[in-house]
């Protein structure tokens, strides 16, 4: 094995998986100052997280950055003048082995660049996790990503390999992906998500009827979109998440703010920003989508097609429903209790399991650790202190913020409007 040429392989082809932030947030660029710990501007090794909440330690690498397709947005697209490289399938899988023994990595997340076609690049790429599994006798967690365009077949197999398979959706509208990837059809993205729901589903009822069936991508699929690349309104993104959420039952949807690489004139310029905060908003609905009953329609909709960047969603959607509240927290359901600015799901369970033994005071609820700064201007408790103020919810969001202490509020002014 000559070290130098794979260490170089390696610096080049773990440096272009950083772009995919399927288990980690991007656009972070702390680095390490005065002999401290960690650097998160590295790249070759990032983490994710099992359903009992354990931190998975993954080698990030493509099998390649050589690619057929010009998408814009794309470092590895096959007019950018960037060193190219490829690993062998023995090279990824012995590094694989190696790493881990060594206890570096828990696990492989491995993507790569589409050379000659979809499927012998999502052959490629079966045959690491085959081999991993079959002749190293790995169980380590596995992440493969699905390659639009790819065979239903080789799709079917890949899952028989992988922990978890995802597709990466790239750009949240059809408009959009003809605008900065023409060479590519949005029905190639949605193919192989087809096919992998349907094997999930297949593979479940057989297992029901068979015991020794084989369990097919058991950490299911995810899929990750570009935010901020194109005009695509919040509305845009969200609702083409819950889309992928309902239609073909997606464990994750991540949002990746887009971090300029070229200059292009239907692209943010290069030195632009990444819109961290908005990433972090649409983090927050998927969130409120997910776990806290919320429909699409009511946080974002023809008359509101962005979020707040101010304050997070739930805020902004108490704010334009102030006629709903206050709700009396020793009365009201589970729903209801969840809408509260302030109050987590598992505050709520901590709520709706104390009431029943007495009635909840602001002594309680501070004790059960909901957030008084928020929570205090939308419910009422077993108290006679309450607020009585006819307040306005412009005037409510103010008085939030200048209480709160948010890493952001230095981004925006506070300064309530003569008028509030």
């Amino acid at each position: 094995m000559n070290y130098e040429r794979i260490k170089e392989k390696l610096e080049i082809l773990a440096d272009a998986a950083k772009y995919d932030v399927s288990c980690s947030s991007s656009g972070s660029k702390r680095q390490n100052k005065n002999k401290g710990l960690g650097d998160s501007s590295g790249m070759g090794i990032c983490h994710t997280y099992t359903e009992d909440g354990r931190c998975v330690s993954l080698l990030k690498i493509l099998l390649t950055n050589v690619c057929i397709f010009d998408c814009a947005y794309c470092v590895t697209r096959k007019s950018n003048d960037i060193k190219r490289a490829a690993f062998t399938v023995q090279e990824v899988v012995d590094l694989t082995i190696n790493f881990y023994r060594r206890n570096y990595i828990e696990g492989l997340f491995l993507s790569s660049g589409i050379f000659k076609s979809p499927d012998a690049t999502m052959e490629r790429l079966i045959r690491v996790a085959k081999k991993l599994r079959e002749e190293e006798n790995f169980n380590g967690y596995i992440h493969l990503k699905s390659i639009p365009g790819a065979s239903d077949e080789l799709m079917q197999e890949a899952g028989l390999y992988a922990d978890r398979l995802s597709v990466n959706i790239e750009i949240p509208t059809k408009e959009g992906l003809k605008l900065l990837a023409p060479d590519k059809d949005h029905k190639d993205f949605i193919k192989p998500m087809k096919a992998v729901q349907n094997s999930i589903q297949i593979y479940k009822s057989e297992k029901k009827l068979i015991k020794n069936t084989p369990i097919y991508a058991p950490a299911g699929q995810s899929t990750q979109m570009i935010v901020g690349a194109t005009g695509e309104s919040d509305r845009d993104i969200m609702y083409s998440a819950n889309f992928f959420y309902n239609k073909f039952q997606m464990k994750r949807v991540y949002y990746s703010g887009y971090i300029p690489v070229a200059n292009d004139s239907r692209l943010p310029a290069i030195g632009t920003e990444v819109p961290m905060m908005r990433e972090n908003r649409l983090y927050q609905t998927d969130w409120l989508l997910r776990f806290y009953g919320f429909n699409i329609q009511e946080i974002l909709n023809e008359s509101h097609l962005n979020l707040d960047m101010d304050i997070d969603p739930k805020l902004s959607w108490a704010l334009r429903n102030l006629d709903q509240f206050p709700v009396d927290i020793n009365k009201a359901d589970k729903r209801m209790i969840a809408r509260v600015p302030g109050i987590g799901m598992k505050s709520v369970g901590k709520i709706l399991s104390a009431r029943r033994y007495r009635k909840l005071n602001w002594e309680h609820l501070k004790a059960i650790g909901i957030s008084m700064n928020r929570s205090k201007y939308f419910l009422t408790c077993n108290s006679r202190e309450f607020e009585t103020r006819d307040l306005t919810s412009a005037k409510i969001k103010s008085l939030i913020m200048l209480n709160s202490k948010s890493k952001y509020r230095k981004n925006f002014n506070y300064q309530l409007n003569l008028f509030s």
